[in-house]
Formats: structure tokens, C-alpha cells, sequence
């Protein structure tokens, strides 16, 4: 734990303070500031994973999210997080990683045998391997391949973390803290406008933490303090730290992940994990800079092969050195500005550039210092078991070999313009830049910096200033003028190198799914030389790093094989999201009890008091019966309180059910057009029954609408559909028929309803009223309703019945909702009267053949379920053309009946499927289907409702209802719907 690669000065690392973490299992130290990456770096840590076909020894790349090699399974338990990159995650106290894609153990891995059998999984292998013989596939092939897939393995237990959704508004985004991104912020939010700054790391400055320049004779690091200070000074500027946005979309919306609590071993308590962000920008700076390209060379995969800009990165930001022996292999100016910046820390056995000439100013210092310099030559391989011992190097055709412990490769910058391509633009390929730039941007994005091709500090700072000044000019804020930070523009030049003659060993283009240049090379020969379907066809760029630093060495290559030049070749499709997100964060809040929020009627209170066990009715909770001492099973329990409904009465909680108020000086030709039935007559202080299709003729809901006020009704729907419903109301209002006067609401949540049934509902009432209301049947008949107030409380009052019976239903707003509930037991205790539950409601409504969600299930008409009738043929009506097609008419259409076992001993289940008496089960004589089924007490058998091929005209005739799921064959009678009270006096008494 004595970190022997940590440097013994400088970074920006807080040396005061010790972190203890582990990876595999033993422990190390590092300090606030460090990556994971770093701290491993720094405790001389090399090999942290394996590669995903041959499983070789794999170490750290880069020193950014554009890691392909280093991914580790963080932390453990139910937080296990796969496939994360050492060099993104923040180092805290008792971080625990772990290696993933090895077995038993990372230094002694039983699959990397897969390296023998390299010949079989060349690109492609597996559209022509495992094809014979064909009866292998499933049972060997097939399992194996599925083990030997994936990276890491996912926890199986329930996230413990939340996430967060959040939207934000502004004038303009800044994507980036680098020198173009952190100007760029400055002069908008100098100006006024409302700015926000996104930095996917924990620090801002992008590249000006990693080296040592200087800005207005301050050091990088110190003139990127002061720079921040001012943005968080500013009250129209907001900072995101540790957020990346991951995709472009339309309208100025991005989407933005920040990682809240993922620098934390726990998130606070009441802190997201991750938020995701929905930012709406009317202008967007790009200044995410541009990301090294690493050079194709054999054994260029082995650890200690590191891009130059990272190995600049661990040494000045972090004060950490990947080794002790560092050679170079570099064809770019960049890869010369690395050398001389480390070249004071570490003292460089040689660097190889493959260009022919160099400027002076570049190898001239390092010359003096004794660095051996070798241009026009390029490294062949490296050699070494866990990591880079030695290179090979080609000048004038002899091979030499160095000493190095670490290969420093520069191949050039790729400009990430991943984002600009989200809407459909196309990079433009830059033959200076040897790289592709920006081509048609988003509306409202301006591009700057090195991810525009600027790859000077000078460069980056004055584009950065410019496209922030017109930006905020753009929008109407008068640009504050400002002095331009004042900066070298160090060399940046490149030679692009695509291949490399001769070479031997394994050259690999995707470092993470071991895509080598052989494989392009293969893709070429057969046929797959377009770049998209060279990517599907060798998995080049499909890794969790979607190919950062992959993807144009792999389409140059196939440039260079074709002949095309690059332009010609192109490059993929980039799509959303950038980076990867969780699916936590994309799901945020909305999971497990959260997906819906859980409704609890106003009475929920003191139906748990009195024995209510709870039933889900879509997001709400209903009391489903109530438990009587002496009372041993549900059975009983709804049994009782169906009787007692019949005979004396019952109150039953009907909140749930949907409730709509719809007003307006056209809401009665609105209903007109909504349901099949007239509703524009209603007497004001009446309800009817209605019924509504879909535009396709099928029924979608049904209920009673009561007209309260000559512009004023109130809609009630199945607990079910009241959602489905009110979305429907709204798209006729807002799509069809923009001009009626007519608005809606959903008044579901703001009124406690209670029925009150059976033939002691009006003395209940008239207990609970009093002199109040007239409850008899001459001053308030079947269908009436009414609203008046009740002391200061508004009640609404409706005569109708879903179980048949005498029933009234009485509504006050919610908060009075469990004093209404015991009031009403208090007027109806005396009279015998109970609560009752769902489970009793339903079979009340079985028993008077009332159809409800079972039989309204998306795919039957208002024939199929006995309402033919009352489609008007006065007027039209949604769904009244498509309700007369044939097929829906068709004599043979499944309709509505009753159904009694044979044998009243048997029970009915509902879905069985309906048979001939002789038929064989199968498909092709399948003539229906059960769709609700209860135990009546009043026929003292199992009784149900079903949709039955010719149903209507069936009625006496005997078949199967066959449950092969719960061994069910039970001979049932077919009878009318309508088990009880067919008359229907009882509604009138």
C-alpha cells in the first residue's frame, strides 16, 4: 500500500488524505482526486481485465470515457455495477472493484485458451461457425454461447438506489469545460443569458488539468479556478459536474445523465443515484474536444500501451507513472508536446516517429536531454507476458529492439462529433485535420474548439469566445466586451497512418471486441466493404465504447483496402445515447410501487379498521370483503355480505370508479358524439346509461352520465378504463371538434362515492338525511340525481343501481369521505345493513348479467354484449361506420349469456372455453370462452357470463367449458344472462 508509481510532487490530487479501496479483493490507497485508474496506476497495478473474444491481458488506454480496456464490475451486492471504466469512476473511501470476464481469476484465466483457437473467430465467425450439425444448435451451441457472452454480470437483486428525472430550461448549453467550452460560458453568462455548463468529469478544465500551459501568464489549472469562480458567481449560470449529454433530440431538447451519488460507496439519504435531465436550449455550444487516435501495430493491445494525451493526464493531473521505461510511437506534433511535458518527470528510452521529418522545435529539446529519436520508422510489436517489456521497431527495413515498460501512441485527434450527427447530419472528412469534422449541424448548435478541429490552446480559447459572444448576441443579450485569454497555439500537426506493412502479431483495431486489421481485412475479401456493414459484420464499434477509438482506424483500413479514398468511405451513423445509461436512470422514478402511484380511497382508513382485506383495482386499493368474527375464509365472508345486500343492504366504497366533469355550452352535443346513445335531451337531474365505442366499432367503455346543470355533466367510467377514457374525451375535443364549447377534468381523486344497495338504501339515506332531502321514490325515481349542500358540504346524489337492486350513490369531496363512511354506518347498523366489498359487488353484478372490464375487453361490440339496440340511428357517433362492417354483425359473433353448471355442485372458472357437448378440444372447435364467473347464493350454484359463438340463440342448449390449465371439463347449461330480478322491479321499488 506504499503507491510506488506515484510521482512525489505535483497533480491535483489531495495528498493530505488517504482512500482505502480494493480491487479483487486486496487493498490499496489513493487520494481524493484520483480515478480509479489512477489510484490502481499509481500502486503499480497493470492488468485490469480481459479482452472479450481471446480473453488477453488488457490495461488502461486512455484516460477518459473513451476507455475500451479497463472495465471493472464496481462495488457488490445488490449496487454490483458491470462493464464501468476504471478511468471515469471517482475514487472514495472503501471503493470496492473487481475484474469481470475472467475465470478463476484475472492472472490465471481458463478461456484465454480462446487465443489458440484465434482462426475460428475471425470476423464473421459467427455467421459461418456452429451451422452443423443443425441439432446441436439448441442444446450445444447455443448454452455455450450464452455463457461464454457478455462482460460483466449484473446484479440479480432489486436496485436499492432511486433515480431522478429533471427538465431544464435555458438560453444556451455548454457541452464541455475545456478552454473552447469554459469562454464559451463566460462570455454568454457575462451577457445575461441563462447558461448551463455539463462536464462529464468531477472537475471542470478538460484538457487544461492534464498540461502544464499557461493562460495570461497563470498556470492552466489556476486560470481555470478563477473562471469557475466567476461562472458560479453568476446567477443566471448553472454547473453540472459529473453530467454527459448522451443524445440530441428535437426542439432544442438534450438528454443529460449526472451522476449524483456515484463518487459515494452509499447515496445520501433521499439522494438519486443518477438524475436524468431533459435540457430544452435555444442555442448549444459543442466544446467536447476531441479524443486521441491510437496507432495499429501488433501487440498494440498489450498493457503499457497508452495513448499519449492520457499518459500526459496520469502524470500532471494525477502524479502517477504507468511505468518506469517510456518509449513513444507517435506520428503526430501532439504526440511531441506529451514527450516534452514527461520528459521531466521520467526519463524517455526512445521515440519513434513515423513521419520522415519533424520540426526542429519539437525534437530538438528532447535531443539535447539524450533521448534517442528515430523518424521514418514505425513499432512492429511488443513483447511481454502481463504487459509491455520490450518493442519492436522497423527503420530501413532492419527490426530493432527497445527496453520500455510503457508505449506512449499518438495517431492524431478524432473531433467527437458524435452529437452532431443526432439528427441526421454527416461528418465531413478533413484531410488536413486527417480526420472527420462537423458537417450540418442541429438547428441552434454552433461547434468550437478542438472538437471543431482546433486543436490550439490559443485556437480553442478564441473560438470559444466567439461562438459564446454570438450566441448570446443571437438571442437578443448585448455581449459585455472581453479581452481574449492570451495563449500559445502549440504545433498540431498529424500524418495519418492507417497500416503498417509486414507486421506479425495480432494488430487490433477494436481494442474491447478483439476486431483486428485482419478481420478488416476479411470483411473486404468477402464482400462487407461498406463501413455499416463492416461494423455488423465484425463488431467494430459495438462495444460499450461504441468504438471512440476504433472506428476510423477500422474504416480508413478499409479505405486503404478498396482504394477509396476516405471522404468516399465515410463513416457510421452515430446515434443516442453517447455514452451508456442506465436503464435506472432512463426508467428514474417510475418503478416498482412508484410506476403508478398507489390510490387509496377516502374511507381506506376505516375499511382497514373494520377487517378490509385490500384488493389492486388498477392503481387504486378497494376493500375487497370484510371479515366477521366466526368468519374462516373469504368464501364466507362475501357470501354473507351478498345475502345481506338482497335482503336488507350495503354500502359499498365505488370512489375508484372514473369520474368526469364536462362542461360547456356544447358538452351535450360532445356526448352525443362520444357515446352511441342520445345524451343532449337529458333532462337536467337525471342520468343515463351510455355506452362508447372506439373508432373501430369495438366498445370501449361504458356508465352513467348525469346531467347536474344545463351546461354541466358529470361522467362516470370502469375503475379500469377511466384513463383510457379521459384520453379519448381530450383528443376528440382537441383533434376532431376543436370548435364546441366544451371543457373537461378529471374529478376522479376530488370525490369519496359510496353505493348504498338492497332494499333498505332508502331508509338509510332518509336516516342519514333527514329532513334534508326527499329520498322517496315520487320525489327522487330511478335515474334522478342531484347536487345541494349538506351544512357547508356540497353532495352529489344519484339514483342508479350496478347490482340490481333499490341503490343509491352519494358523493362528497374527499376530504369528507371518511365521515360520510361512518356516518352512513351509523344511520345503517340499526337496520342490519353491512359494508361490502368488491368481491361481492362483482357477484351482484353477475347475477343481474351486468357487464364490466372482463366483458368490455377491447374486442367485442355492442351486439356481442346484448346492447345492439342502443346504437341511435338518429345521429353519428365514434365508431358508428366501422360498427356496421360485416364481421361485426356476423349472426356467427360470440354474444353474451348466462351460464349454469349441470351439476350446481361444480365450480365455473373463468376463461374456460366453451365446447360441443362431443367436440374435440382444439382451436378449430373452440366456440367461446368464460369471461366472469361467481358463486350466486340465491341460485346456490356457480353461475357465469361468457361470450358464446350465436350466443343470444342459444339460449338452453348445453356445452363444455373446458380449463385444461386447471383440469376443469364442466357440462354447463346456457341461460339467460339475467339470474335474478329479470323484471328488474326491484330498480323501481
Amino acid at each position: 500500500m506504499s503507491q510506488p508509481f506515484r510521482l512525489p510532487g505535483g497533480g491535483l490530487i489531495d495528498r493530505r488524505r488517504e482512500l482505502v479501496f480494493s480491487f479483487d479483493g486486496k487493498n490499496y490507497i489513493g487520494h481524493p482526486g484520483d480515478t480509479l485508474a489512477s489510484a490502481l496506476m499509481a500502486n503499480g497495478v497493470k492488468l485490469l481485465g480481459r479482452s472479450f473474444k481471446y480473453h488477453r491481458p488488457r490495461g488502461v488506454l486512455s484516460a477518459s470515457a473513451e476507455e475500451p480496456n479497463a472495465l471493472i464490475t464496481l462495488r457488490d451486492g445488490a449496487r454490483r455495477e458491470p462493464n464501468t471504466k476504471a478511468t471515469t469512476v471517482e475514487l472514495y473511501d472503501h471503493l470496492a472493484a473487481s475484474s469481470q470476464n475472467c475465470w478463476p481469476s484475472l492472472h490465471l484465466d481458463v478461456l484465454a485458451l480462446n487465443q489458440l483457437a484465434a482462426p475460428l473467430f475471425v470476423g464473421g465467425f459467427y455467421y459461418k461457425t456452429f451451422m452443423w450439425p443443425a441439432s446441436f444448435w439448441e442444446k450445444v451451441y447455443e448454452p455455450a454461447i450464452r455463457r461464454a457472452a457478455g462482460l460483466g454480470v449484473a446484479s440479480a437483486a432489486p436496485d436499492p438506489d432511486h433515480y431522478e428525472h429533471a427538465t431544464a430550461y435555458c438560453d444556451v448549453l455548454v457541452i464541455g469545460s475545456g478552454p473552447a467550452g469554459l469562454t464559451a460560458a463566460l462570455a454568454a453568462g457575462r451577457a445575461g443569458a441563462r447558461v448551463i455548463l455539463c462536464e462529464e468529469d468531477f472537475r471542470l478544465g478538460g484538457r487544461l488539468l492534464s498540461e502544464q500551459h499557461e493562460i495570461d501568464a497563470t498556470p492552466a489549472a489556476d486560470w481555470t479556478a478563477r473562471v469557475e469562480a466567476e461562472l458560479r458567481s453568476l446567477p443566471e449560470v448553472r454547473i453540472l459536474n459529473r453530467t454527459s449529454v448522451f443524445g440530441v433530440y428535437d426542439g432544442g431538447t438534450y438528454g443529460a445523465l449526472e451522476r449524483v451519488g456515484d463518487h459515494l460507496p452509499i447515496p445520501a439519504l433521499h439522494q438519486p443515484r443518477q438524475r436524468l435531465w431533459q435540457i430544452v436550449a435555444r442555442r448549444t455550444i459543442n466544446a467536447m474536444g476531441a479524443i486521441e487516435r491510437p496507432l495499429v501495430f501488433g501487440g498494440n493491445d498489450r498493457p503499457g500501451v497508452i495513448l499519449a494525451s492520457a499518459l500526459r493526464t496520469y502524470v500532471n493531473r494525477f502524479a502517477t507513472a504507468p511505468g518506469r521505461k517510456i518509449a513513444f510511437f507517435i506520428t503526430s506534433d501532439d504526440g511531441w508536446h506529451t514527450a516534452q511535458e514527461v520528459q521531466k518527470a521520467f526519463d524517455i528510452e526512445i521515440i519513434v516517429d513515423a513521419r520522415k521529418s519533424v520540426a526542429d522545435s519539437l525534437t530538438r529539446p528532447l535531443a539535447r536531454a539524450g533521448v534517442r529519436i528515430l523518424t521514418d520508422a514505425v513499432v512492429t510489436d511488443t513483447h511481454g507476458h502481463w504487459g509491455v517489456k520490450r518493442i519492436s521497431v522497423r527503420k530501413d527495413g532492419r527490426t530493432l529492439e527497445f527496453a520500455a515498460d510503457v508505449l506512449a501512441v499518438s495517431g492524431g485527434y478524432n473531433p467527437q462529433v458524435g452529437l452532431t450527427t443526432h439528427l441526421g447530419g454527416k461528418p465531413v472528412w478533413s484531410d488536413a485535420h486527417s480526420a472527420f469534422l462537423p458537417g450540418d449541424l442541429p438547428p441552434g448548435m454552433q461547434v468550437a474548439g478542438a472538437a471543431a478541429g482546433n486543436f490550439g490552446l490559443a485556437a480553442c480559447l478564441r473560438t470559444g469566445l466567439q461562438v459564446g459572444q454570438a450566441a448570446a448576441a443571437d438571442l437578443g443579450f448585448a455581449a459585455t466586451p472581453a479581452a481574449l485569454p492570451q495563449a500559445d497555439d502549440e504545433p498540431s500537426q498529424v500524418s495519418a497512418l492507417w497500416h503498417i506493412d509486414g507486421i506479425r502479431g495480432k494488430a487490433f483495431v477494436d481494442l474491447q471486441n478483439d476486431v483486428t486489421a485482419k478481420d478488416v481485412s476479411i470483411a473486404k475479401t468477402e464482400g462487407f466493404r461498406a463501413v455499416e456493414h463492416l461494423k455488423r459484420y465484425t463488431t467494430l464499434g459495438m462495444a460499450t465504447d461504441q468504438g471512440k477509438t476504433a472506428n476510423v482506424n477500422g474504416q480508413a483500413l478499409m479505405a486503404y483496402l478498396t482504394g477509396r479514398p476516405m471522404s468516399e468511405a465515410g463513416t457510421t451513423r452515430f446515434r443516442p445515447p453517447h455514452v451508456p445509461v442506465a436503464i435506472g436512470a432512463f426508467a428514474g422514478p417510475h418503478v416498482g410501487r412508484h410506476f403508478k402511484a398507489t390510490r387509496y380511497c377516502a374511507g381506506h382508513s376505516w375499511a382497514l379498521e373494520n377487517g378490509s382485506t385490500m384488493v389492486e383495482a388498477g392503481q387504486w386499493l378497494r376493500p375487497r370483503w370484510f371479515t366477521q368474527p366466526g368468519e374462516t375464509d373469504w368464501f364466507e365472508s362475501v357470501t354473507r355480505e351478498v345475502k345481506t345486500v338482497r335482503a336488507a343492504g350495503g354500502i359499498c366504497d365505488v370512489s375508484s370508479l372514473g369520474k368526469i366533469d364536462i362542461q360547456g355550452r356544447d358538452a351535450g352535443v360532445f356526448l352525443d358524439r362520444i357515446y352511441v346513445n342520445t345524451f343532449s335531451t337529458l333532462p337536467v337531474g337525471k342520468a343515463r346509461y351510455g355506452l362508447m365505442l372506439r373508432e373501430d366499432g369495438f366498445v370501449l367503455d361504458d356508465g352513467t352520465t348525469a346531467r347536474l346543470e344545463p351546461n354541466q355533466y358529470v361522467m362516470s367510467t370502469t375503475t379500469a378504463n377511466a384513463g383510457k377514457v379521459m384520453q379519448h374525451l381530450e383528443f376528440c375535443h382537441q383533434v376532431l371538434w376543436p370548435e364546441l364549447d366544451v371543457a373537461m377534468v378529471s374529478v376522479t381523486e376530488q370525490w369519496a362515492q359510496y353505493a348504498v344497495a338492497g332494499p333498505k338504501s332508502r331508509e338509510v339515506l332518509q336516516n342519514l338525511l333527514g329532513a334534508r332531502f326527499d329520498v322517496s321514490n315520487e320525489a327522487f325515481p330511478f335515474l334522478a340525481c342531484t347536487e345541494f349542500s349538506w351544512g357547508n358540504v356540497p353532495v352529489r346524489l344519484y339514483r342508479i343501481s350496478f347490482s340490481g337492486e333499490l341503490a343509491y350513490e352519494i358523493a362528497v369531496p374527499a376530504d369528507y369521505g371518511d365521515s360520510l363512511m361512518r356516518a352512513l354506518l351509523r344511520a345503517a347498523t340499526p337496520l342490519g345493513v353491512v359494508p361490502y366489498g368488491s368481491e361481492a359487488l362483482g357477484v351482484l353484478r353477475i347475477e343481474k348479467g351486468h357487464v364490466s372490464v372482463p366483458e368490455l375487453n377491447g374486442q367485442t361490440t355492442a351486439a356481442d354484449i346484448g346492447l345492439g339496440k342502443m346504437l341511435s340511428k338518429k345521429k353519428d357517433f365514434i365508431g358508428r361506420v366501422l360498427a356496421q362492417r360485416p364481421a361485426l354483425n356476423d349472426p356467427e359473433r360470440p354474444g353474451l349469456v348466462g351460464l349454469k353448471p349441470v351439476d350446481p355442485g361444480q365450480r365455473l372458472r373463468s376463461g374456460a372455453h366453451f365446447l360441443a357437448l362431443e367436440a374435440a378440444a382444439t382451436t378449430q372447435n373452440d366456440e367461446g370462452y368464460m369471461t366472469s364467473v361467481a358463486y350466486s347464493p340465491h341460485v346456490s350454484s356457480w353461475i357465469g357470463l361468457g361470450l358464446l359463438k350465436r350466443g343470444a340463440a342459444r339460449i338452453g342448449e348445453y356445452v363444455r367449458a373446458y380449463d385444461p390449465v386447471r383440469e376443469g371439463d364442466v357440462e354447463v347449461e346456457v341461460v339467460s344472462p339475467i339470474f335474478v330480478d329479470p323484471e328488474g322491479k326491484w330498480l323501481h321499488e
